[in-house]
């Protein structure tokens, strides 16, 4: 018999995931936007409400009133389609990832986070897959040569680098022997991964940064050769759907990333507190966008060749490398 108010208590965990992504993502560009621009010496924005905090909102606001265009020889279901295969499964890759421990609320104990399965890392890494579909999509519907090559890239690209990334989740999978997120944060109680795991760590950093199409690896919307990539031909909504996409892909693989390397929700005191949890896990997502947002403000984009070659040559030998090494230890540690 399915128990009614357990089905009520994913609901509302699930609204509040989503609430917090699609306020996150706006909240995201405007960290972005501030933080290039006191990297660059610059003032940012500062004119829409104090600070220039109602900045995001101004934006969303022109998004929904701008008269958006579809080419009169484009694909239209598919071109319509394409920004929603892009933007959902950022949305739903989160759902295994774990807030912090349990509270009681209303007489049940209710876990911090939404679902905790055992094969968690398949899921994220199935997931993370689909949304490409979306910009290849994108691209060959357009029915325009520079969306086409934009897309083109983008699936060799990460084609390139799921296998690194994929490679990455292999270490802290032996370290905690289990593939369930909530196994992976348990077994950072004292040591976080990152100290057993750096080149695991790096290796998946950067590899996420190329899944996500984030500079220097944004070679699919590169504005000097393609215009703007797989969304040259898109407008308003449909426009800001990608980009959706793309900030909570950032803020999703920050979560990732520090569930897996950083403890996650793990921090001084979270036994006793357990709503320091999701502070914590908060804190260390802010800080991983920050370092992304750093990369983009300082370093050029690769040149396309180079991007392949570093993927194929450095990457994946490396991350094969990290996944030996670790195995190794594990046999001589006994850990």
């Amino acid at each position: 018999m399915i128990d009614i108010w357990l089905v009520v208590e994913w609901l509302v965990k699930s609204l509040v995931l989503i609430f917090v992504l699609l306020t996150g993502f706006a909240y995201t560009t405007f960290y972005e936007r501030k933080l290039a621009a006191l990297i660059q010496i610059r003032v940012g924005p500062n004119r829409v409400g104090p600070g220039g905090w109602l900045q995001p909102l101004a934006d969303g606001i022109k998004l929904i009133f701008k008269e958006e265009f579809i080419p009169a020889k484009a694909f239209k279901t598919v071109f319509i389609l394409a920004p929603i295969l892009t933007a959902v499964p950022a949305l739903v890759i989160t759902a295994v990832v774990p807030w912090g421990t349990e509270i009681e609320l209303f007489g049940r104990m209710i876990p911090l986070g939404i679902a905790d399965v055992n094969v968690a890392v398949l899921y994220i890494l199935s997931v993370a897959s689909i949304s490409v579909y979306g910009i290849v999509l994108a691209g060959w519907s357009s029915n325009n040569k520079y969306a086409m090559l934009g897309g083109l890239r983008s699936s060799a690209q990460m084609i390139s680098y799921e296998l690194s990334l994929g490679l990455a989740f292999v270490g802290p999978i032996l370290l905690a022997g289990s593939m369930s997120m909530n196994d992976i944060v348990e077994a950072q109680r004292n040591v976080w991964f990152v100290v057993w795991q750096p080149i695991g760590a790096i290796i998946f950093y950067i590899a996420s940064l190329a899944e996500v199409n984030r500079a220097p690896f944004d070679m699919p919307e590169a504005e000097q050769e393609l215009t703007a990539g797989y969304h040259t031909e898109y407008s308003g909504m449909k426009f800001a759907l990608f980009f959706m996409g793309e900030y909570i892909k950032m803020a999703a693989v920050s979560a990732i990333f520090a569930t897996l390397f950083l403890g996650g929700y793990r921090g001084p005191f979270v036994d006793q507190y357990p709503l320091l949890g999701p502070v914590y896990l908060l804190f260390k997502v802010f800080l991983s966008l920050g370092v992304m947002i750093w990369i983009r403000a300082t370093l050029p984009r690769l040149r396309y060749d180079r991007l392949m070659s570093f993927g194929w040559k450095v990457m994946l030998p490396l991350a094969l490398l990290n996944v030996f090494l670790t195995a190794v230890l594990i046999m001589w540690l006994g850990l």
